[in-house]
């Protein structure tokens, strides 16, 4: 932990003033609000750009006091929050008359989880209340996981920053809707599908369009300025000299499996063979492209297991269709 305890607890009075403090998070760094006050909530959507019907999550201090921000808990909410809590997981249950509809995107269901790091929780305790806090970067842009990124994209809009070191898991939480008979995951992340299937004693639904919103399902998410092409792994060598001989600036993230293989690009990035690497580095490797210039970054999709199933997540909303007026390329 970087952070004093006199700097949690500048935080904390900034939070109970109205104002935006980012904080560090096991996954990513979090633009955090007062999830008791609508207009510091709104803050956060005006900071970030975020559509307003974009719900946000409530982070707590433990998981004893669930019950405190949601209508009610399931046997299955229990046993995953007692299991994962603290740590990368996010539940979706009934909203509690504490949670403003501001923080839920009008919805009466509430994303609720217990950060693992220990800034994070320090600063819960220090405030004594929930704080809804996204990810702390432009709505849509790739997520931040130092404090140094928070500063860069969003400066002066914060009101505090935080610095509790590089993030841990690198990737946002899983999100798991747990108001039903059935719990579903909803968003991938750093607490894997396995995981959460060897607590529970059988299989989760994985639906292919959620009913319930949440963050991260934007087609175009978690993209940089620089243009994301994904194609097999054999073909990431081949594609981006391609792309370079037409006269693209190209970054590359060159597969485990060809490390060392020499590439004609502006730049390169070797992807480590750990899943675990690979999560902790992912923004920060498609940032560092980004300040080197690149016009278009050629990668392929992990195998689709363990943490691997929320990196092709993240890289393949990268690589989304971007919005009209997208500026960022």
């Amino acid at each position: 932990m970087t952070a004093s305890n006199s700097d949690i607890e500048k935080a904390a009075d900034v939070l109970r003033a109205g104002g935006l403090v980012a904080l560090p998070t096991e996954t990513v760094y979090g633009l955090g609000a007062d999830a008791e006050n609508p207009a510091a909530v709104g803050r956060i959507f005006q900071v970030k750009g975020r559509p307003s019907n974009h719900p946000l999550i409530v982070h707590i201090g433990s998981a004893e006091l669930l019950d405190d921000w949601v209508a009610e808990v399931s046997d299955t909410a229990r046993l995953l929050a007692e299991r994962f809590w603290p740590g990368p997981l996010t539940l979706v249950l009934p909203r509690g008359p504490r949670v403003p509809l501001e923080a839920t995107g009008g919805l009466e269901t509430v994303a609720v989880r217990v950060p693992a790091h220990p800034v994070a929780r320090a600063l819960l305790t220090a405030f004594g209340g929930g704080v809804t806090a996204p990810s702390a970067n432009r709505f849509g842009s790739v997520s931040p996981t130092t404090a140094d990124h928070v500063r860069t994209e969003l400066g002066d809009a914060v009101d505090h920053v935080l610095d509790g070191g590089s993030c841990d898991v690198g990737v946002e939480s899983t999100i798991v809707d747990v108001t039903g008979d059935t719990p579903s995951i909803l968003r991938p992340g750093g607490v894997t599908r396995e995981e959460l299937e060897a607590a529970l004693g059988r299989p989760l639904a994985v639906p292919g369009a959620s009913p319930i919103r949440v963050p991260g399902q934007h087609p175009s998410h978690y993209a940089p300025r620089a243009r994301v092409v994904l194609v097999e792994p054999g073909e990431v060598v081949a594609e981006a000299e391609r792309a370079q001989d037409q006269g693209l600036r190209v970054g590359v993230f060159l597969p485990a499996a060809l490390s060392g293989t020499p590439v004609k690009a502006h730049a390169v990035v070797e992807v480590p063979a750990s899943a675990a690497a690979h999560a902790r580095g992912l923004y920060g490797f498609l940032r560092e492209l980004d300040e080197q210039g690149c016009d278009l970054i050629i990668a392929s999709l992990p195998q689709e297991e363990g943490l691997g199933v929320a990196i092709a997540n993240r890289l393949g909303r990268a690589a989304g269709p971007r919005p009209a007026g997208d500026d960022r390329s």
